[in-house]
């Protein structure tokens, strides 16, 4: 069992784009660093450090 096995965040992320057009935040609707094709959750770099900080496990 690792160390980290204990949080339950999933660290999976979608791929970042190559280039335009760039997925829309789904909080603040910024560009954000992952495709416009990808399907599911995406947030800008603010959005994502926030919601990291907000739901980081504490141990």
């Amino acid at each position: 069992m690792s160390e980290d096995s204990y949080c339950l965040i999933d660290p999976a992320k979608p791929p970042r784009a190559d280039g335009p057009p760039y997925a829309e935040c789904v909080l603040c609707r910024e560009p954000t660093e992952y495709p416009e094709s990808y399907k599911g959750i995406t947030l800008c770099p603010v959005c994502e450090w926030q919601e990291a900080q907000r739901t980081a496990c504490s141990g």
